[in-house]
């Protein structure tokens, strides 16, 4: 087995583990605990790694041991405050009547019995651009500074507390299906209970919203671990609750509803207990090929080295080629940008070379005060300028 996907396998066997109070039977070998640690890290779930090999640390160095010891550590201490941040915040936007969407935040920490398993999530909010400056500046206001940029969508602050807050002028979505139906959600949100400005998705809006983002971030070859366990988390939660027929008809907006609902299911392969079978099988009676969940677990894993070239699921592919019209176009634009930039480069230093050698009227009196008396000789000071300073330099090059 390729050592990329044995490390995968072994991290979501720990942290399903992990979930369901297990006893953890995994034989080790020869690990690169390095890249473990990293691969864990990436996919933003080394906390969790870290509780399920408390019982093994001794084949684990210290060394990496400690480095997943800090992650936990972090989550363990920087989750309530990060909270309290989230709220501080949202009071002031209420409080300053400040209309914007929360996409997602902390709540999602509700889910994971064991808190400190749970990710330091960012709070992300969407507002429109004529108030996107505020916002900012409010957050400038309470010690958060500008540590991402995300191209003309937002930016990502953050504050020396831990807290990272996600602030979007446009959504992080290309491509017309995406950018269509993800307004339709921010359009329905609404406002939270006692709040006057800040607004909430519905859940089912929150399901789609999640559904749509990992397919979105499948297909980026971005997906992690964290974001399929929090998919998980969310729908086990609400699934009876939610209104199903709804949820898949938003989807097919996006044009991602079977793919989506993949990811879905692989979520609860990875992580599901013995009472979701059922829930499994009878979604895996509706699939003719189950071989695609080795394609999907092949790119996750593998962050799109491995599997890519296998995909054959046509919502993947039709999602990849609409991306890369957009970057095409993009770079199109971007192109075209910089020949008008340099168009007006070009412009200026002839203009500049041109005031240069034909200096206005006010510069040329100073330097001929006769001219003051015969402006109409403005042409010949032109010359005899032009003149001085060709024997000027000759000098210079005979010295």
């Amino acid at each position: 087995m390729n050592q990329v996907l044995f490390e995968g396998r072994l991290l979501v066997n720990i942290i399903s583990t992990m979930l369901h109070k297990g006893a953890l039977q995994v034989r080790y070998g020869r690990m690169n605990w390095e890249r473990m640690f990293r691969t864990a890290d990436y996919h933003r779930v080394a906390n969790i790694i870290y509780l399920g090999l408390l019982g093994n640390g001794g084949l684990v160095p210290e060394r990496w041991m400690s480095r997943f010891f800090d992650r936990y550590q972090e989550s363990l201490t920087g989750g309530g405050s990060c909270e309290a941040a989230e709220q501080e915040i949202l009071a002031l936007l209420d409080m300053e009547k400040i209309s914007c969407v929360v996409l997602s935040s902390t709540t999602i920490r509700g889910l994971y019995e064991l808190q400190e398993t749970a990710d330091m999530s960012p709070l992300r909010l969407y507002m429109s651009p004529e108030v996107y400056s505020r916002v900012k500046g409010f957050l400038v206001d309470l010690g958060y500074e500008t540590i991402q940029n995300y191209s003309e969508f937002g930016e990502r602050m953050h504050r020396y507390s831990g807290m990272n807050v996600d602030i979007y002028q446009k959504l992080p979505f290309r491509t017309k299906y995406y950018e269509k139906g993800m307004r339709e959600l921010v359009l329905r949100a609404r406002v939270r209970a006692g709040g006057t400005g800040v607004r909430i998705l519905y859940p089912e809006d929150r399901m789609v919203y999640r559904m749509a983002s990992v397919a979105y971030q499948y297909v980026n070859d971005e997906l992690m671990l964290r974001d399929m366990l929090d998919l998980f988390l969310y729908h086990r939660v609400w699934r009876e609750q939610l209104n199903h027929g709804y949820i898949k008809k938003k989807l097919q907006g996006f044009h991602v509803d079977g793919l989506a609902d993949k990811l879905l299911r692989l979520s609860y392969m990875w992580f599901g207990e013995k009472e979701d079978k059922d829930f499994m099988h009878a979604a895996e009676e509706q699939l003719e090929d189950l071989s695609f969940f080795d394609v999907l677990e092949n790119r996750i894993f593998s962050r799109g080295e491995l599997g890519k070239d296998k995909e054959s699921d046509p919502q993947a592919l039709g999602l990849a080629r609409l991306l890369n019209k957009e970057e095409e176009k993009e770079s199109r634009k971007a192109k075209k940008e910089t020949r008008r930039q340099r168009r007006e480069e070009n412009k200026k230093a002839r203009g500049r070379f041109l005031r240069w050698i034909f200096p206005d009227y006010r510069y040329m009196s100073g330097l001929y005060p006769a001219l003051e008396k015969a402006p109409f000789l403005l042409p010949f000071y032109w010359c005899a300028r032009g003149v001085r300073l060709l024997i000027g330099m000759m000098k210079k090059k005979d010295q």
